[in-house]
């Protein structure tokens, strides 16, 4: 795992931050609910009265159906380890893992209501889940290099001496949002916490299963919960809404299984017990903080940094409960995602377009940039004072606001929105030469002034970020090891575990402290070069060394190779010159290296990437009859958004090439350095015709299934 070194007087202390992390639940389909309406488009009509439903849910029906429990997303590096289909077994010799080690597991159904066979033996009464990872135990500790002693972003925790119970819960009518879902629980938990509850305060999954600490009064209950729409009301008032909440105990978790599994007696890890843990400190999380996947966003935790076209970086932290060689640990790093920024819709579309829009009308390019930039983003009104009501945006309209029109009655009686508006609210719309919001469904669209609407805070932004909206944000989440460490404990420190209802309610207990590890620095390993170079071998310091004045051992043959040019301010003159540098630079490093491309450097738009692969892959074939292009350069300019990725995806899984990419910043300032770098990663490229039949065999397949990967494979 790789590690950071922190300098300090007395002695060396490293965070370090574990990479593989699974997810416990998996994400579970829920189907859409269908909306109707009727109507033409007109302004937004909003009343603060309500009126509940006369209408209830039939009773529900005992159906023999397999569900899986409902989950988070996992984040991009998580690893879903596979459950065991061996039967647990007693194993006596302690399971040595490394903390930070991948040890929780990942879950595809529900807790089991059967006994295993552990429980068997060892006379445990209850249900509970037999699907269990079982880890290889470690062999031993290495020896080598200097000890040292580091610190883990880890704290440990007390294992709680309560029960860990599941029910099941089913909510009616069927509701798709984890928010809506938890709302309707805390509704629940406040009414009947003191009474059906037996003052039991349970932890929720925002889904389908809830955790009390012990058991609830009952095996099963049914209540009828109201909750008020927020969101709902267009053009007429807010809806008070009846659900219907079933919960029906499932199984209890076994916590002596996994007090065995941390004393190192047992080696399959109860991933039941894990998942309650991990949810009931999560609780408390989510509803002080924004969730995203496995973190938890804020403004409040670090002044949120512009990122432009309307976005800005939120800081949060990552958490999650693992069992290591030293017990049970919660396990803590800071993250930083893009959100939409809480602007005045008229700011956030300047910033979008990048140019004053009060004073000049927008072309038909900006209502297009507008309209995806705000489709699906909520918008609360502004114009109402003290009354916020939220919406979400669903397009825009193709005229002006001053243009638009709409029946008020049903002889079709037309009223301008500027006179609606300033006759029902007292407001006047200032620029009219705007278009107007369109919220609600496509049937009955309502239309609302730029001006009186701001985006709703804690929205995050989903699509793909440009060059230099991601380097902002790699400057806000670069640090070094000190300031990580610093924040991960102001974290811990905000966060207060001892005074969380939750962790109290379980017994759970977290150490404010990081966790200290003994470590060893292990030595450098010597490089060996070609005798003929300059310098025959090289000691790496402190993860470093230079190819200057260096021949490789085994240097490839690269006979056949091209470029093309994707930067407009290289010039085919400056591309060519590169492009002998760099092959004279292949020569100096032990390579064979043709000094020149098989067909003359072509030129092309980056917006045509996929055409023009193509035409220089079909250009070459032609030119040699069918002889395979061993190498392609391309130049890209320095902020080339999504080019890079659907460069390297044509290449690998379409045409089977493969691709070395340079920066134009490179090519106008060529560093020997550089070049050398370049050079080191071209050599193995080079030696990959063994690898080519199974290039070939993964695309076909690829191309066979219609699909893409997210991740393929790469050569360098």
């Amino acid at each position: 795992m790789p590690i950071r070194q922190m300098k300090e007087s007395s002695e060396q202390h490293l965070v370090i931050k574990t990479h593989m992390q699974s997810s416990i639940n998996q994400p579970q389909k829920h189907h859409k609910t269908a909306q109707n309406g009727k109507g033409p488009p007109q302004p937004l009509q909003e009343s603060s009265n309500t009126k509940p439903p006369n209408q209830t849910s039939p009773p529900a029906k005992n159906r023999g159906r397999r569900r899986g429990r409902g989950g988070r997303k996992s984040d991009q590096g998580d690893v879903c380890m596979r459950p065991s289909s061996r039967p647990c077994t007693v194993v006596h010799k302690p399971v040595l893992n490394p903390i930070g080690d991948l040890l929780s597991t990942t879950s595809n159904g529900p807790i089991e209501t059967g006994k295993n066979v552990c429980e068997m033996e060892m006379g445990l009464g209850f249900p509970t889940s037999s699907k269990s990872l079982s880890f290889a135990r470690r062999p031993g500790y290495g020896q080598v290099g200097s000890k040292c002693i580091v610190k883990a972003n880890h704290f440990l925790a007390e294992l709680p001496d309560k029960d860990l119970n599941q029910y099941d819960v089913t909510i009616t009518p069927e509701v798709t949002s984890r928010s809506l879902n938890r709302a309707i629980m805390a509704e629940l938990v406040r009414l009947y916490k003191e009474s059906d509850l037996g003052t039991r305060l349970p932890a929720y999954d925002g889904r389908k299963s809830l955790y009390p600490a012990g058991k609830l009064p009952f095996a099963w209950k049914e209540f009828a919960i109201k909750l008020v729409d927020a969101e709902d009301g267009i053009g007429g008032p807010r809806r008070e809404r009846e659900y219907k909440v079933v919960i029906k105990f499932v199984a209890r978790a076994n916590l002596f299984h996994l007090g065995q599994f941390l004393a190192g007696k047992r080696a399959d890890a109860p991933q039941e017990a894990l998942q309650i843990l991990d949810i009931v400190l999560r609780e408390l999380s989510t509803k002080r903080y924004c969730p995203v996947g496995r973190s938890f966003f804020s403004p409040d935790i670090r002044a949120p940094q512009r990122l432009g076209d309307g976005l800005e970086s939120w800081c949060g932290f990552y958490q999650s409960i693992r069992p290591t060689q030293m017990g049970l640990s919660l396990n803590i790093d800071m993250a930083s995602a893009a959100f939409i920024e809480p602007l005045p819709v008229i700011e956030f579309v300047a910033q979008l377009l990048g140019k004053d829009v009060l004073s000049r009308p927008l072309s038909d390019s900006d209502r297009v940039k507008i309209k995806k930039g705000l489709r699906g983003v909520k918008v609360e009104v502004t114009h109402r004072g003290s009354v916020r009501r939220k919406y979400r945006v669903s397009g825009l309209t193709s005229q002006p606001t001053r243009e638009l029109v709409f029946p008020v009655d049903d002889i079709s009686t037309m009223k301008s929105v500027v006179e609606y508006f300033q006759e029902m609210y007292g407001f006047t719309i200032q620029h009219t030469h705007l278009p107007c919001l369109q919220v609600g469904n496509q049937k009955k669209a309502n239309y609302l002034p730029m001006e009186a609407c701001k985006i709703v805070e804690g929205q995050r932004y989903t699509k793909r970020l440009n060059e230099r909206q991601i380097t902002a944000l790699l400057k806000v989440t670069c640090q070094r090891p000190r300031d990580r460490e610093n924040d991960i404990l102001q974290t811990v420190q905000h966060n207060a575990y001892d005074q969380d209802p939750y962790a109290k309610e379980f017994g759970i207990k977290i150490s404010e402290k990081l966790a200290s590890v003994e470590a060893r620095i292990l030595p450098a390993p010597w490089l060996k070069y070609h005798e003929t170079g300059k310098e025959k071998d090289c000691l790496p310091q402190f993860g470093q060394w230079n190819m200057m004045n260096k021949k490789m051992i085994n240097g490839m043959t690269v006979s056949r190779w091209a470029c093309i040019n994707f930067s407009r301010s290289v010039q085919e003159s400056v591309a060519r010159g590169f492009c002998n540098e760099l092959a004279q630079m292949c020569q100096v490093s032990g390579m064979e290296f043709n000094s020149e491309p098989v067909i003359p450097i072509y030129s092309a738009r980056p917006e045509h990437v996929e055409k023009a692969l193509k035409h220089v892959y079909h250009a070459y074939t032609n030119k040699t009859k069918g002889k395979e292009l061993e190498l392609l350069l391309a130049i890209l300019p320095d902020n080339n958004g999504s080019l890079y990725g659907d460069l390297k995806r044509i290449c690998e899984t379409d045409l089977g090439l493969i691709s070395q990419c340079c920066l134009s910043k490179h090519v106008f300032k060529i560093s020997k350095q550089y070049l050398a770098n370049v050079s080191l990663k071209i050599n193995p490229a080079a030696a990959a015709p063994a690898a080519r039949p199974f290039l070939a065999s993964a695309r076909q397949q690829l191309q066979a299934s219609k699909c893409h990967p997210f991740v393929f494979l790469s050569i360098f």
